[in-house]
């Protein structure tokens, strides 16, 4: 107890310490105010004019209800209405935004807090209540941008979310509840989150930051008084537990000027499955790297076929940036437009390369082939491995005739194939990296690993993958 005792006396003595009186906020330094005691007031009375509460209402058509009625944190937050039928149930929802843009009255938001709405209106911390106008949203990354008409807005400074580090203070702005503007102290406590299943593109700075239901589309801003992040989600359903996420300013500026360019995003597409090269993945597949986003698949006539990707590559960097996983891919290309060149810098079979890829336009409409496997009947020729059976691909297959390999058939829950991902119908292509396209390639290939550990390349749908057994 003496020794927590004395971190956190330590802690206090460093902000009495090494604050200092300042005649203006935006140096990044701790304030001390006329007693001698830390303070960040003098940060938070430069921004707090930037940051607005937000107030929506509409219709969940097609009788569709809310999911957020459900959610106990919304309680209060999002009235129903007991005449709602088949028509629509009406909804309201509170939520924050931020001002960037003074003079045109730009201010970004999320797009949950806007989502269904009919109505917005904005109300400023000198109490103007203002109707805005949606100029656009994205839901893939949560970004959504509102225009109000007024006089004497006051903007933010936008920082560089991406010199923030891990352990750096931050404070989040927002509307919590509805209770009106509210201040939180907390640090950075993490930088690039994804694969949390929040948004379709995930690069989340982690706060402990206080964040609540209603924060949304606030600002997590820096010591500085620059914003640095806009406030989007918690963990769980049961309220603050210290572990808050925000999207980097950096992206959610890219995502805005789109949107007031063009009232929506311009998103291209490379064209390739990714995943994450784990250690294991890549000791299996016999690689000197541990890190990057391994090509699964490349689609016909994209962008990354046409500049000559190919199925297996591991893509180590896009332009310029590193790539440590699939999600760093996946955002770099998402905030890309149509036209522009991706430099990948790729490891191929022990080579590195650079692959110039110029970002094509999405299909007007992309269907994602489904199997459904339940008419599947086991073969006289299936080979058993980990639990699956092994067969040639069916003819009455929506994959035949579309590539070569072998079929999975049955899974047995549990299994070491079902525990790794593999599930009946799938197809696959490759063993360690050697083409299969029978039963007996797939089975010589499998004796062939001699350590018990083996990667399958697998063709699901229009999905493809690999896969550690």
């Amino acid at each position: 107890m003496r020794f927590k005792s004395s971190i956190a006396a330590a802690v206090l003595f460093a902000f009495a310490t090494t604050a200092a009186p300042m005649a203006e906020a935006g140096t990044g330094a701790l304030f001390v105010n006329e007693n001698g005691e830390a303070t960040l007031s003098p940060v938070i009375e430069q921004v707090s004019a930037a940051v607005v509460n937000i107030a929506t209402r509409g219709t969940i058509k097609d009788g569709v209800e809310n999911p957020l009625f459900d959610d106990p944190l919304f309680d209060g937050l999002l009235p129903r209405d007991p005449q709602g039928d088949e028509y629509g149930q009406p909804a309201a929802a509170v939520g924050s935004g931020v001002i960037v843009d003074a003079e045109n009255g730009y201010i970004i938001t999320n797009h949950h807090v806007i989502a269904h709405a009919d109505e917005i209106m904005v109300t400023l911390t000198d109490r103007r209540q203002l109707p805005a106008t949606l100029i656009g949203s994205d839901p893939e990354t949560d970004i959504a941008v509102l225009q109000v008409e007024a006089d004497n807005l006051t903007a933010i400074e936008q920082g560089d979310s991406e010199r923030m580090n891990v352990g750096d203070f931050v404070v989040a702005i927002g509307n919590p509840f509805g209770l009106g503007q509210t201040v939180t102290l907390g640090i950075v406590s993490a930088k690039g989150r994804s694969g949390l299943g929040i948004e379709g593109y995930e690069d989340f700075i982690q706060t402990d930051a206080s964040i609540n239901p209603g924060n949304s589309g606030g600002a997590l801003i820096s010591l500085s008084g620059d914003v640095i992040g806009i406030n989007t989600a918690i963990l769980g359903n049961q309220g603050n537990i210290g572990i808050g996420f925000a999207i980097p300013i950096n992206m959610a500026s890219s995502i805005m000027d789109q949107i007031i360019e063009h009232g929506s995003i311009q998103r291209g597409l490379l064209g390739i499955n990714i995943q994450d090269l784990t250690p294991g993945l890549a000791d299996a597949l016999g690689l000197a790297i541990a890190e990057g986003a391994l090509v699964a698949r490349v689609f016909p006539d994209s962008a990354a076929h046409e500049a000559g990707v190919l199925d297996g590559d591991i893509v180590m960097s896009i332009n310029g940036e590193p790539v440590m996983g699939a999600s760093d891919l996946r955002n770099a290309v998402g905030l890309m437009r149509v036209g522009e060149t991706a430099s990948l810098e790729v490891f191929r079979n022990g080579t590195p390369m650079v692959i110039d890829a110029v970002i094509k336009a999405r299909p007007v409409s992309a269907q994602t082939a489904s199997f459904d496997p339940t008419e599947q009947k086991i073969k006289t020729d299936d080979i058993e491995f980990a639990g699956a059976l092994i067969g040639p691909i069916d003819p009455d297959s929506e994959m035949a005739g579309r590539v070569d390999g072998v079929q999975v058939v049955e899974v047995s829950p549990n299994s070491p194939a079902w525990v790794a991902g593999l599930r009946p119908g799938d197809v696959v292509t490759e063993v360690a990296r050697n083409k299969v396209t029978t039963p007996d390639e797939f089975a010589d290939a499998i004796a062939d690993e001699e350590d018990g550990r083996v990667a399958l390349h697998i063709r699901r749908g229009d999905q493809a993958f690999y896969i550690l057994i």
